[in-house]
């Protein structure tokens, strides 16, 4: 028997995310690895907000990367 649900694809937060004015891409490196890459609009009137919410995704997959190489998230590997 299957059990059948019912959702919105509406964004249960108020907005804030799809409203965000921060493009991201999909772009190749030159070894042809796929990046993601975020850009700004210098002027935005949300131009603080913006930069602190990629600053904050650049660093959570520097923590990831970090956890994934040394175990600990906080440590830079040594080189």
């Amino acid at each position: 028997m299957t059990k059948h649900l019912a959702a919105s694809l509406q964004s249960k937060a108020n907005g804030a995310r799809a409203s965000r004015p921060v493009a991201e891409k999909r772009v190749r490196d030159t070894a042809g690895q796929v990046k993601r890459l975020r850009v700004l609009d210098i002027g935005s009137e949300t131009f603080g907000d913006d930069l602190q919410y990629v600053f904050g995704k650049n660093v959570a997959k520097a923590r990831r990367d970090n956890k994934r190489i040394t175990g600990t998230s906080d440590v830079a590997p040594k080189r």
